[in-house]
């Protein structure tokens, strides 16, 4: 499975110097990886109908590359992949990524199965047909036939579908668009990835046996899924129960509806199954299901950023009154507890007030509202006393910029303080102004996922607590919490 990733040579079948080809896309990413020292495997051209590629010498047929070929990516018409795959299996080809569509997904069940038995009697590997193939950020393997720019037709070029940066999320999807889409939303918010997969009709190599293999990945923390159908749900279910106990997955599965069960049939031949099915097989193996899109990167960032918290009871702290009761309301109906604090607790805050610190007006019951007027020197004295609070599990944070006194150090003063300890912490800042996406930004960077919504804030809160719950259903707290710390504090070793 690894020579997807990480493979020693690898030849584009279908490579093309026409720059709005596929083929051209596809070897140019891999030619530019190479220039940049990235990817440091061996690379081949394959077309009959070209000499030379980007400055590569093009052979006419992968049978004409005298040394050994590990890994064929097949960018050519459906109709030509059978004599491709014959030729891939005398060269001793092991593992192929078929890009190309026009098989089982519009009926042609006969042609992909033609390509499946001389896959299977060579021993070769399958990832696709009709898929988008591998990203991994960290070989310079990259199959995306979508340019990282587009000119405009005023001539100004602008970034269409950018690769993120070195992360340690995983994106396995069934579906090659969505799986961009993806890409492009973690690029845009600076969040890492790690690898990329795309395995489209899945022929071959599914869901189950990828996940099995991103379990070992050093370079993966979480895993995002995306689905349309899962075909062996026994297998699914052994190994993600095998995944979740040491990396979570949070997926979103599509085709809930008979429209949407339609789509997904037409869209890459899947068979969907009854949704609740899904819910329940989901639920048992410790997946982490989420309803859209925007759940789905809020739930990934912070299970990556942030340890699962042991319990359900949580705390808000704000410094508006409004944003921190549709906090409690959200959090309350995913099932998380928001309780009153203990009397040791409000015991200090009273101090504090004494002491004048905070406010004597502001509220300290849960939430903690510090009103609008607000320091960072009373965010992070709130939070220290929240944090030391035994009976909390997990922190919503609430930084609302639009007062006079709230200063931005504020971010780093409640990052520096969190990582003296083991529990969870969101923040939230409305808006999309600058300053708002500043803190969001800044929040992020030092390990706090930061989100827009005070609903968004208590989903993610919520993944975190059920994620713990999970793990300490089945005796693994611990140990992944004693990796996730190690993991983290070596991050901000490296960050100094």
């Amino acid at each position: 499975m690894n020579l997807f990733f990480d493979p020693k040579s690898v030849a584009v079948i279908g490579a093309s110097r026409k720059i709005m080809k596929a083929g051209h896309v596809i070897f140019k990413n891999f030619v530019d990886n190479k220039r940049r020292g990235l990817f440091k495997g061996e690379l081949y051209p394959v077309n009959p109908h070209e000499e030379i590629i980007l400055g590569f010498k093009c052979y006419p047929s992968i049978a004409n590359i005298k040394e050994e070929v590990e890994l064929v990516v097949i960018v050519v018409p459906a109709e030509a992949v059978p004599k491709v795959m014959t030729e891939a299996a005398r060269k001793g080809v092991k593992v192929a990524v078929i890009i190309s569509g026009g098989f089982s997904e519009v009926g042609n069940k006969k042609l992909e199965e033609e390509v499946i038995m001389i896959a299977k009697k060579a021993g070769i590997r399958i990832l696709g047909p009709n898929c988008l193939g591998v990203y991994d950020s960290q070989t310079g393997v990259d199959m995306l036939f979508l340019p990282e720019t587009k000119i405009l037709s005023t001539g100004d070029e602008m970034v269409a579908t950018p690769r993120p940066m070195t992360g340690d999320i995983a994106i396995v999807t069934q579906s090659g668009a969505f799986g961009v889409s993806a890409l492009d939303y973690l690029a845009g918010k600076q969040l890492g990835v790690s690898k990329f997969v795309s395995f489209g009709n899945k022929c071959d190599v599914d869901e189950s046996e990828m996940l099995h293999y991103l379990l070992y990945d050093e370079k993966t923390k979480v895993i995002l899924f995306y689905a349309e159908s899962i075909d062996d749900g026994r297998k699914f279910m052994k190994v993600a129960r095998e995944v979740t106990k040491k990396k979570p997955i949070t997926a979103l599965k599509s085709g809930k509806t008979k429209a949407g069960a339609r789509a997904a049939m037409s869209h890459t031949g899947a068979i969907a199954g009854s949704d609740e099915i899904y819910d329940s097989v989901f639920g048992q193996v410790g997946v982490i299901r989420v309803k859209d899109m925007e759940e789905f990167f809020d739930v990934g960032k912070a299970l990556a950023f942030q340890p699962p918290a042991e319990g359900k009871n949580v705390a808000v702290i704000t410094d508006a009154g409004g944003p921190g009761v549709m906090a409690v309301d959200e959090s309350v109906s995913k099932g998380l507890t928001v309780k009153g604090f203990s009397d040791k607790t409000i015991q200090k805050f009273e101090k504090l007030k004494k002491e004048g610190k905070i406010p004597s007006f502001a509220t300290n019951l849960n939430p903690v509202d510090l009103t609008g007027s607000v320091t960072s020197e009373m965010f992070e004295l709130s939070t220290k006393i929240v944090f030391d609070d035994p009976d909390i599990h997990g922190i919503l944070l609430l930084g609302m910029h639009h007062t006079p006194s709230l200063q931005e150090d504020f971010i780093d003063r409640v990052a520096n303080l969190s990582r003296n300890y083991t529990k969870p912490i969101v923040a939230c800042a409305i808006g999309e102004t600058e300053m708002a996406l500043y803190i969001r930004s800044r929040f992020d960077k030092l390990g706090i996922p930061s989100y827009s919504s005070p609903e968004d804030a208590a989903r993610a809160m919520a993944a975190l607590v059920n994620y713990g719950q999970y793990l300490k259903k089945n005796n693994c707290f611990k140990e992944y919490l004693d990796a996730f710390l190690f993991t983290r504090d070596i991050q901000v070793i490296i960050s100094r």
